[in-house]
């Protein structure tokens, strides 16, 4: 399956995602509806779960999931653990750390409330928390984390891509210097996974769910921990999964497993990996790189159609390489509580985002299965 082949045949795209025959769907930036083959695997297993032991069949799946996570970030399999939600992978990060009084981290206050309070929790042990100075919402140059971090930095904390203004940041450029410097880098990549190419070549820590750009169920993400980096940070959590337990013998000590299973403390949420492989597999069918090209397509049509029609676009400017699937744009003499109303009365769902200051934006994320005919209609009702 392919791209052009969903956009021009009407049949396939509604059967392979359902939510096109009713609704036009451009919030894939919030919680995704699932296409079809995800469901049906969903169900599949469900059903299979009647039968018998519902952790026997998947073992051999769980693997699957690993190689396909890796093969999406460029890792190796025994970096993944299958955490669930990406709060969760980022606290499990945040509470193995060691750090002491005087060293400092380096994270975005206005970032999504996932990516930032695990990390606030520091201050409350004596570590400083670093708030990144940026010219605009989401802006974040590789150049202003260079210019905010010292000796003392241990770790910088940051989204692969904002969650209003869809601006993404240059992950290698960021990741690069921070190696050179010794300093721990953290992604959180929910809003690029599965739209933009996002490797972790110069990343330590990287949290992704899949209920957003890889169109698979809530909480069934993934956790990336660098090999050399494993042993050095322990989980807050144990149980029978990830503590050494032979024949399920407790034993005398505590000795965590060799690699990223040491952070899954029990049994996986089955049913929602079963869902996982199958969106992963989807991507990697379609090929991320269609996907960026298609949404930064989009995004080209879209935002000189906004402009004209007189909204504000935000980062309406930016550069191939910090642009993303999301177009967040506001009017200062627009009700936009009211313009979304109107659209989700037309079947049309949005995002409707506030910022810090209580700006209002109305936020729209089209993936690849979405038509340049659905972009139109929507454009037509903001007239």
């Amino acid at each position: 399956m392919t791209i052009p082949e969903i956009l021009s045949n009407e049949g396939l795209r509604r059967r392979e995602f359902p939510v096109a025959r009713e609704k036009i769907f451009l919030a894939h930036a919030g919680v995704c509806p699932l296409p079809r083959r995800v469901a049906d695997a969903i169900s599949k297993c469900a059903e299979e779960s009647t039968l018998g032991d519902q952790e026997a069949f998947m073992l051999s799946r769980i693997t699957d999931a690993r190689k396909l996570a890796s093969q999406l970030i460029n890792c190796q399999p025994e970096e993944i653990a299958l955490v669930g939600p990406t709060s969760l992978a980022l606290s499990f990060v945040a509470a193995g750390l060691k750090l002491r009084r005087g060293d400092n981290i380096l994270i975005y206050h206005d970032d999504y409330p996932s990516n930032v309070y695990p990390w606030m929790a520091f201050a409350e042990k004596g570590i400083q928390v670093r708030l990144l100075n940026t010219r605009g919402l989401g802006v974040i140059r590789t150049k202003d984390v260079i210019g905010q971090v010292d000796e003392n930095t241990k770790l910088v904390a940051l989204a692969s891509c904002h969650f209003i203004s869809g601006f993404r940041i240059e992950i290698d450029a960021v990741g690069k210097f921070l190696r050179e410097s010794g300093i721990l880098f953290c992604l959180d990549a929910i809003q690029t996974l599965g739209a933009f190419p996002t490797t972790v070549e110069h990343v330590d820590f990287l949290a992704a769910d899949a209920h957003k750009w890889l169109l698979g169920p809530c909480a069934a993400g993934i956790l990336y921990v660098r090999r050399e980096l494993q042993e050095k940070l322990n989980p807050p959590i144990y149980g029978w999964h990830n503590v050494r337990n032979p024949n399920f013998v407790t034993q005398e000590t505590i000795e965590f497993k060799k690699d990223a299973r040491k952070f899954e403390a029990g049994t996986q949420n089955l049913i929602g990996l079963v869902g996982l492989i199958a969106s992963m597999e989807m991507i990697l069918e379609i090929g991320v790189e269609n996907i960026s090209a298609e949404l930064l397509r989009k995004r080209n049509f879209l935002v000189p159609a906004l402009q004209q029609k007189g909204f504000t676009v935000l980062n309406a400017d930016a550069e191939p390489k910090n642009a993303s699937g999301i177009v967040s744009f506001f009017h200062s003499g627009k009700d936009l509580t009211a313009i979304h109303k109107k659209l989700s009365d037309t079947n049309i769902l949005t995002s409707l985002r506030v910022d810090r200051k209580g700006q209002n934006y109305i936020r729209i994320a089209p993936h690849f299965y979405n038509t340049d005919a659905e972009l139109q209609k929507v454009l037509g009702l903001l007239s």
